[in-house]
């Protein structure tokens, strides 16, 4: 397989077909939700819009895709309903950890508008209003995010023990994986079996892996393909988050909406910051040390770039990128599904793996 290039990679129609008809769901969740509130208390209106504004500014729909063709592959109806309802209870999952995460990371941008915290403190220091903006904010968009995950679980409800299981493991997974991370920021570690850790709980099961799990289980098949699926996703999870990790630092902050360093000066505990870490020389190392600060100038974050070339991290990571991909796709063209679905996941998968956002 040969990678396509990152910038002339387009979201695949295996992706779109899916994310239209999941954002069609979320928004007439939320136009009720909006209406029923407004009538109690017009100032409810306020969260519930910005949550829907959220949802509707973007995002790629990566996890209901991958659940629909996963049930799709395993012999489910394409027409039904059901499987976008939980497709749409995964991007309110996504929704809530996205919030969340802006918020533990202090990050003011997303999706190249104010993040959720940050729209709310903006709103009260506009309005000057009484206490702190910062805890304003912040407790808004804790309370915004939880009522994404409580949605999430309405979209979800009433499924089979399988299929809740899954789930449930799924949501238990990408908290491990936070937490992870919050532990790898905070200890300044460097440590590659665990950044390789971080990447797989944060992100690739929660992205690839489980949501593969579910489309098959709701189809009836989950203990004959779960383990084909994992073969498939566990891999491609993995590529997934080690591109996000280069986009991260190396991205085009208009493309990818959020500033370009913002994992540098977050102190993200990465496999491409472990890479570099064990082939840098002294003066390198040295000031791969002023990752975590949040007062890095531009031209300290293009110095980090730099080391991150010279010392061959971002090389290796592509390479990894590479493998990983190519590993996934093997175990695709003998899983037990459909050609279809197949098709599809192969698009999915080289779009995940070479995409620019």
């Amino acid at each position: 397989m040969t990678p396509a290039p990152v910038d002339d990679l387009e979201p695949p129609v295996s992706l779109s077909q899916v994310g239209g008809r999941v954002e069609c769901r979320l928004t007439e969740m939320l136009d009720q939700e909006v209406k029923r509130w407004n009538q109690v208390d017009a100032d409810i209106e306020i969260p519930l819009l910005a949550l829907r504004d959220f949802i509707r500014s973007g995002g790629k729909r990566l996890r209901p895709a991958f659940c629909f063709w996963a049930f799709v592959g395993a012999g489910g109806d394409p027409e039904s309903t059901e499987i976008i309802d939980v497709g749409a209870a995964l991007e309110m999952l996504h929704t809530f950890a996205l919030i969340h995460d802006d918020i533990m990371d202090d990050s003011d941008r997303r999706r190249n508008k104010p993040s959720v915290h940050a729209f709310f403190i903006t709103t009260h220091e506009s309005k000057q209003w009484k206490s702190e903006s910062r805890r304003f904010g912040e407790g808004a968009a804790i309370l915004i995010g939880d009522l994404a995950a409580i949605y999430a679980d309405v979209l979800f409800s009433k499924r089979d023990n399988i299929s809740e299981g899954i789930f449930n493991e799924l949501r238990i997974e990408l908290c491990v994986g936070q937490y992870l991370d919050l532990m790898g920021t905070a200890t300044s570690s460097v440590d590659p079996v665990k950044a390789a850790r971080i990447e797989e709980y944060k992100s690739g099961k929660y992205t690839v892996e489980r949501p593969l799990h579910l489309g098959a289980a709701l189809a009836g098949r989950f203990s004959e393909l779960s383990e084909s699926l994992s073969a498939v996703g566990l891999p491609m999870g993995a590529a997934f988050q080690l591109r996000d990790d280069l986009l991260g630092v190396f991205g085009d902050s208009e493309i990818t909406g959020k500033p370009v360093g913002d994992d540098l000066r977050e102190g993200k505990l990465t496999p491409l910051i472990a890479a570099a870490a064990a082939s840098a020389n002294s003066s390198e190392t040295t000031q791969l040390q002023r990752i975590g600060h949040r007062n890095l100038r531009d031209d300290e974050i293009f110095r980090l770039q730099e080391i991150l070339v010279s010392t061959g991290a971002r090389d290796e990571v592509e390479r990894e990128i590479k493998r990983l991909t190519e590993e996934s796709m093997r175990a695709l063209s003998e899983s037990k599904i459909s050609r279809e679905a197949r098709n599809a996941l192969e698009e999915l998968g080289t779009y995940v793996a070479w995409r620019n956002s």
